[in-house]
């Protein structure tokens, strides 16, 4: 019998970061349960793969410190309010506004990738299409010179 072998390449500890993350973001917005108990029941499980703990925190702890400045960033760039998009939608771009605003070490680009794969993996069939474009008009908007030297 001959082996299977899986094609797929492992995820990087930082896309399992943006994903725990984007789920604990995701939580919050469902339940408005603590950070603290979202990180903890994070860091509890054992089952979760490779990521990096502290990138995670990071985002989890910067997103959902920073959502009221986060939501009027990503406002001006919405066909609808805030309080419409899907519960995955609104976390792919809490996030992505964060790294933009918060890790410029990273480029935009980069950025903007992983939050429309989190898109594609968690949310509807065109939701990835509308993050690219909110996060591409927030990226001009906060990360003006990086984004015109493309």
């Amino acid at each position: 019998m001959s082996e299977v072998k899986n094609s797929a390449p492992a995820k990087s500890a930082r896309r399992r970061s943006r994903e725990l993350a984007m789920q604990g973001v995701y939580q919050w917005r469902l339940s408005g349960e603590d950070i603290t108990a979202i990180e903890q029941m994070t860091k509890d499980e054992k089952s979760l793969g490779r990521y990096d703990v502290e990138f995670y925190s990071d985002l989890l702890r910067g997103t959902l410190n920073r959502t009221e400045i986060l939501t009027e960033a990503i406002a001006p760039h919405l066909d609808r309010p805030v309080s419409e998009l899907s519960p995955v939608e609104y976390s792919v771009l809490m996030l992505g506004a964060y790294e933009l605003a918060h890790h410029p070490e990273i480029p935009y680009r980069v950025i903007i990738n992983e939050e429309v794969e989190l898109a594609k993996t968690f949310g509807g069939s065109d939701g990835h299409k509308f993050v690219n474009g909110v996060l591409d008009k927030l990226a001009a908007q906060l990360r003006a010179t990086e984004v015109a030297a493309k």
